[in-house]
């Protein structure tokens, strides 16, 4: 049977029918057999202090839901992509599983391109995908974007989407977090605005440094392939809002976070076939998807190697102890992400109590 479920540390009243909501002691729960949630039966379903709020829920299978979540602070609706644990039977903790820069929308997404879900569904953890924020950094912008819109996705994962989470799947109130690619920067930023949200956190190519500027050229390049200005996220380049958000600058913040890091090189790897199963082909030109893939993913993994490796540098100068993976190949690409992914679960894991 459940205990109380605990809400995660998050300053925010949850309200429902404009009262106070009192999370009590469910009885009757039982394993994950007969989990209550599966087929889209919440535990709970509370209003977020700004009015963000569950609008409707999915089911998708045994263990699979899609969550619709209103946001107050961008008055959008998200789907947000849930896996239940493999075990019900008593609350558990969530990873929360960030994409890159198409933030989940169409085929490039950790459900789409790997196994990742598969692999964590005989874990005991809630898995909760996010989807929307395409270039969006899943930051707190400082202005709309005539593009990309409102974007306060900081927000959202920190003080709106959590508590919700927490209510109606009953967790623990431990989390983790990962992502990969621009969310790579993303979940260490996340984890510095909130450091007592996070058990641990993973990034894989992710660059941590957004305020010089060569981390500053690669988010405006990644922003402007999502249709985005990236003025509209901290201002203009010298803006003080860019070093206020800035992961490698504000790397004290990790303290105590168990933290994994990641980066190929750039060069070509295990994965750079034309038969590999992540290969994200293009027009149906697969030939020239892996030349893609070679080239560009080779570059791009080759600047944020180097963005990762001036975060092990800060870290290690600050006596903050990290989990580091440098493999001596591999491209911005879905199949290193997927290995990565399965290297870093010891990491994810560990204070989670699974």
């Amino acid at each position: 049977m459940y205990g109380p479920i605990r809400l995660s540390s998050i300053a925010a009243k949850l309200v429902v029918g404009g009262a106070a909501l009192a999370l009590l002691p469910l009885a009757g729960i039982g394993t994950a057999a007969a989990d209550p949630v599966a087929d889209g039966t919440l535990l709970a379903k509370v209003t977020s202090a700004n009015g963000s709020y569950v609008e409707k829920v999915e089911s998708k299978g045994p263990q699979d839901l899609i969550i619709y979540v209103h946001s107050g602070s961008m008055n959008r609706t998200f789907p947000v992509e849930v896996q239940r644990p493999h075990d019900t039977s008593v609350p558990r903790p969530t990873l929360y599983l960030l994409n890159g820069l198409d933030a989940g929308v169409g085929d490039a997404s950790w459900q789409a391109r790997t196994d990742a879900f598969d692999f964590l569904s005989d874990k005991n953890i809630n898995v909760v995908s996010p989807i929307g924020g395409i270039a969006s950094y899943y930051a707190d912008w400082r202005n709309p974007d005539p593009a990309l819109g409102v974007n306060k996705w900081k927000t959202f994962l920190t003080a709106e989407l959590p508590p919700i989470i927490d209510a109606a799947l009953g967790t623990n109130g431990k989390n983790s977090i990962a992502g990969l690619s621009m969310s790579g920067t993303s979940v260490l930023s996340l984890a510095q605005s909130e450091p007592t949200l996070y058990e641990s956190v993973a990034a894989y190519s992710g660059c941590a440094q957004i305020a010089d500027p060569l981390g500053q050229q690669f988010l405006k390049l990644t922003v402007e392939r999502g249709g985005g200005n990236y003025e509209n996220m901290y201002g203009p380049p010298n803006d003080p809002m860019w070093a206020a958000n800035d992961p490698l600058i504000n790397a004290e913040k990790l303290r105590g976070i168990d933290l994994y890091i990641s980066n190929g090189n750039g060069l070509p790897g295990a994965h750079e076939t034309l038969t590999d199963p992540h290969l994200l082909v293009q027009n149906g030109n697969a030939p020239a998807s892996l030349a893609n893939q070679v080239i560009v993913g080779g570059v791009i993994e080759a600047v944020v190697n180097y963005c990762s490796h001036n975060l092990e540098n800060k870290l290690n100068q600050l006596g903050i102890p990290a989990t580091y993976s440098f493999p001596p190949s591999g491209t911005h690409s879905w199949g290193y992400w997927e290995d990565e992914l399965k290297r870093s679960w010891p990491v994810l894991s560990g204070r989670l109590g699974i």
